[in-house]
C-alpha cells in the first residue's frame, strides 16, 4: 500500500466493523417490529401451555425442563416451510390447570417459577382443577383474580388482542366435554364490542375444540368480528382444528404424562403460525394435525 508522506494510515479491525454491524441490525429489527405495531401491523411472537398440574405438595419440578427450553428457544430456526427464526415471546400464556387441586404450595411455588426462572412475563387462566372441584378453594383464583385484575382479562400486544376467558365448570358433571358458561360468552360479546371490528383478537379458554359442547354458539359470539384464533387446553396434548372457519389450537401439556410441548404462536401482518416445539427431543412438532400455518387478511 502506498501513502504520501506524512499522511496518516487508519486500520480498520473487521471483527468491530462486524460487531458494529450485528449491533445495528439487533437495533434495526427491534426498531421495526416496534414500527409495525404502532403502524397498526400485527407483529406478535408468544408461547403457550397449559394444564401444568403442580402437585399438592408444592413439587412443580416437571416444569423446570418446559421453562428452561421456554428461555433458550428465541434464535431458534422454524422449520423450512416456516422460515426464520424464533423471536423472544412478548408472554407466556398458559390454559388453565396450573395445579392439581388448588393448595398454596402449589400456588407458591408456581408464581416463584414464573416470576423467578422464566425471563418472560406470565399470564394464566384458571382451569376446573384450579378451583377445587366439588372441594372448593379460591386459592388460585383470588391469586390469579389479583394477579390480572380478574379471572377474565385482556392482553394487548404487538397489535392483537387476547381475550384469556374464564368459564364456569359444572362439577356435577361427570363429563369432562362441556358448554362455555353463558357468563363468558357474554363477556367475549361485551369485550368485543369495545374493541371492533378491525383489530385482530384472540380468545384464550381451558376448555378445548373437543370438549367444547356448544361450539357453533361460540363462534356465533364472534360474528362481525376479527377473531383470528381460539386457544385452549384440557385434553393435555397439542392438536388443531377449525370450525366455521375459526383456527382452534389446543396447548399441550408439560405433566408427567404429557407429550413434553409448549406451542410458539408467530403473527404477522398476513400469517399465522402455530407449532409444538418438543423440548425433550429438541425438535419441532410438524405431524399432521399438530400446525396450524394459515394467511391472514
Amino acid at each position: 500500500m502506498q501513502t504520501r508522506p506524512g499522511s496518516i494510515i487508519r486500520w480498520r479491525c473487521p471483527m468491530c466493523t462486524l460487531a458494529r454491524c450485528r449491533l445495528w441490525f439487533v437495533c434495526f429489527a427491534v426498531w421495526f417490529t416496534a414500527a409495525l405495531s404502532q403502524a397498526g401491523q400485527p407483529q406478535l411472537t408468544f408461547f403457550g401451555w397449559s394444564d401444568q398440574h403442580v402437585q399438592t405438595s408444592g413439587d412443580a419440578r416437571h416444569l423446570e425442563p418446559a421453562i428452561e427450553a421456554m428461555n433458550a428457544l428465541p434464535g431458534t430456526k422454524y422449520p423450512e416451510a416456516i422460515g426464520g427464526t424464533v423471536d423472544a415471546p412478548a408472554f407466556v400464556f398458559g390454559a388453565g390447570d396450573i395445579t392439581e387441586w388448588p393448595t398454596n404450595a402449589a400456588r407458591t411455588q408456581y408464581e416463584k417459577l414464573i416470576t423467578e426462572k422464566l425471563k418472560f412475563p406470565a399470564y394464566d387462566i384458571a382451569g376446573n382443577h384450579d378451583t377445587g372441584g366439588k372441594v372448593p378453594s379460591e386459592t388460585i383464583t383470588k391469586w390469579l383474580a389479583a394477579r390480572h385484575g380478574g379471572l377474565s382479562y385482556k392482553i394487548e400486544q404487538g397489535g392483537v388482542v387476547l381475550l384469556a376467558v374464564h368459564s364456569k365448570y359444572d362439577e356435577m358433571s361427570d363429563s369432562p366435554a362441556q358448554p362455555i358458561h353463558k357468563d363468558a360468552l357474554e363477556y367475549i360479546k361485551a369485550e368485543l364490542k369495545k374493541i371492533g371490528p378491525d383489530k385482530p383478537v384472540i380468545v384464550a379458554l381451558h376448555l378445548c375444540y373437543e370438549a367444547i359442547t356448544n361450539r357453533d354458539e361460540l363462534v356465533q359470539a364472534f360474528e362481525g368480528y376479527k377473531v383470528i384464533l381460539v386457544l385452549g387446553g384440557h385434553y393435555h396434548r397439542s392438536t388443531v382444528h377449525k370450525h366455521r372457519g375459526i383456527p382452534f389450537v389446543q396447548l399441550p401439556s408439560p405433566a408427567p404424562n404429557g407429550p413434553r410441548e409448549f406451542t410458539v404462536i408467530r403473527i404477522t401482518a398476513d400469517r399465522l403460525v402455530a407449532i409444538p416445539y418438543n423440548y425433550q427431543n429438541k425438535q419441532w412438532n410438524t405431524a399432521p394435525g399438530k400446525v396450524l400455518d394459515v394467511p391472514l387478511k
